[in-house]
């Protein structure tokens, strides 16, 4: 079997390899105040059609978090594919994704467990923006049972320099 060569989606994904750090706001209800947290990412390639991006920082509890996410893109479908885990929790999340009208926004549809925390799954949404070769936004957002979005989470990833 060939390697596929990459398309113009693999290439995009390219851009955010990496070491970045990032900040980020998250807010796990109405009633609670917003979540704040830091940390840092490494994103490296696995041939030139997927990435993996490694996270650590400090999670909802105050204990170190790590997580894991894989992108690809898969020609066929026409499609972003992908997967998200993290230490402080159970669910894998599973991605199928792709470009807003504008091709500015890779948007990546999962599901998971409700915020309701009463066992059902609800659909989420992972957004990431690239601003300009140094920063990118990620934000999250979960679909309301009329339909809407709410963004729960905004983060700001800002690219480490290379040392000389």
């Amino acid at each position: 079997m060939q390697t596929p060569e990459p398309t113009l989606e693999h290439q995009w994904l390219l851009q955010l390899l990496g070491d970045w750090t990032f900040s980020a706001d998250c807010s796990m209800g109405p009633d609670q105040p917003p979540i704040q947290s830091t940390g840092k990412q490494s994103t490296r390639a696995l041939g030139s059609l997927w990435i993996q991006a490694e996270m650590e920082s400090t999670g909802p509890d105050g204990q170190p978090a790590r997580s894991l996410m894989t992108l690809g893109y898969d020609p066929a479908r026409g499609r972003f594919v992908g997967t998200f885990i993290a230490s402080c929790m159970t669910h894998q999340w599973v991605y199928d994704g792709q470009f807003d009208t504008a091709r500015k926004v890779l948007i990546l549809d999962t599901e998971g467990p409700s915020f309701a925390d009463d066992g059902t799954l609800a659909k989420y949404q992972d957004l990431i923006e690239v601003i300009d070769a140094d920063q990118y936004l990620l934000s999250s957002q979960c679909q309301n049972p009329d339909g809407t979005w709410v963004k729960f989470m905004t983060g700001k990833y800002v690219r480490v320099p290379t040392k000389p």
